[in-house]
């Protein structure tokens, strides 16, 4: 190859990588500033009627939302006003973090709601260690409350933060941890919770208002359908008690 032929092939490589580097450093910007004005939703009330344990990563903290009240611990406070909800997740959290949340101790929840498993898929952990990691995990919650939901979040290759090639390898990890998890709560007797869908079925692709600014977490209108997975698939209106 000529030198010309050289300096035009290294132009055109640079731009390529400002094109993808660019946007994707904005939306970590992005995500960085929505993780740091999110607040975890709890509440107390002085009769609560049943209790519930939520712990996890940055979805369950209800990052992307435009207040606690908006993320799915706040909708599903809504709903349930006597409802005592104690929430330990934090943002970045992993399968490995939410251990030691669950060790935090307590006990006697009615449910106990587990929200992580897109920071394993992110930062490239060693899926079969995190697969050990999510059984631990459900089993300690299960002795924590009598019921264990485990919700990871959907196709993390789907989200707008991603571009290709990067957002085929995270739609691949996504469906193994997806797999891990869904094993892990038929072996312990907790209940998973689908998000994960191909893109041509995943409703935060088709509708993409359903995603936060960053292009990585839900919007107020992809928690409301979060928590319309939790009532379809795992029966939430049924375990709690009923809004009054």
């Amino acid at each position: 190859m000529s030198k010309r032929g050289r300096t035009l092939t290294w132009s055109v490589l640079a731009a390529a990588g400002v094109l993808f580097i660019g946007p994707l450093l904005w939306r970590m910007a992005q995500a960085a500033q929505l993780a740091k004005q999110s607040v975890v939703y709890e509440q107390a009330p002085i009769r609560a009627a049943q209790r519930l344990l939520i712990v996890g990563d940055s979805t369950a903290v209800g990052t992307g939302a435009s207040s606690s009240d908006h993320s799915l611990a706040g909708l599903i406070g809504r709903d349930h006003p006597h409802l005592h909800i104690d929430n330990r997740a934090s943002d970045g959290a992993t399968f490995a973090d939410v251990l030691r949340q669950l060790q935090a101790g307590g006990d006697g929840y009615d449910i106990v709601l587990v929200q992580a498993g897109g920071n394993d898929v992110i930062r490239l952990r060693n899926l079969d260690e995190v697969a050990i990691e999510i059984r631990k995990v459900l089993q300690i919650a299960g002795k924590l409350g009598d019921q264990v939901l485990v919700m990871p979040a959907g196709n993390v290759g789907n989200a707008p933060f991603f571009l290709p090639p990067l957002s085929w390898l995270m739609s691949w990890r996504s469906r193994v941890l997806h797999e891990h998890v869904r094993v892990a709560a038929q072996n312990t007797g907790a209940l998973y919770v689908k998000l994960y869908a191909p893109a041509e079925d995943d409703p935060f692709v088709q509708r993409p208002a359903l995603n936060a600014a960053d292009g990585l977490h839900p919007s107020d209108a992809g928690y409301r359908v979060w928590l319309q997975a939790l009532r379809d698939q795992a029966d939430l209106s049924e375990r709690l008690a009923p809004s009054i």
